[in-house]
């Protein structure tokens, strides 16, 4: 099954909408890390940690390697990346709507302005 940009979308923003999954995220911007390393700061269990990167590995945010008894963790930036491009795609669009939307009324409001002036009541 191939997987469509809105569906890797969802899948990361889903995985990021939890703050311990974050907090993973960020914490392996700085370099990889082992299991026991990215748990240490949360008081929860070790599987609720490696559900958590069940979730991120299956969004793509993550990836889980093995180095001899090392297993690490590191992030893989693509879909942050894609998202990026994505908001500001998104972004420069709106800006453009809005650009032409305020010189519509720019030209419109001198218009509307003389026009209910000159009406008598």
């Amino acid at each position: 099954m191939t997987v469509t940009a809105p569906d890797r979308f969802d899948m990361v923003f889903a995985a990021l909408s939890d703050p311990t999954r974050r907090s993973i995220v960020h914490r392996l911007a700085d370099g990889e890390a082992t299991v026991l390393e990215l748990a240490e700061p949360f008081p929860i269990s070790l599987p609720a940690i490696s559900r958590h990167l069940k979730v991120l590995e299956q969004a793509g945010l993550i990836s889980r390697g093995r180095d001899g008894q090392r297993r690490p963790c590191r992030l893989r930036p693509e879909p942050l990346v894609e998202i990026a491009a994505w908001a500001e795609h998104t972004r420069a669009a709106w800006e453009d709507r809005l650009g032409r939307l305020d010189a519509h009324l720019r030209r419109t409001s001198g218009r509307t302005v003389s026009a209910s002036t000159s009406k008598k009541p």
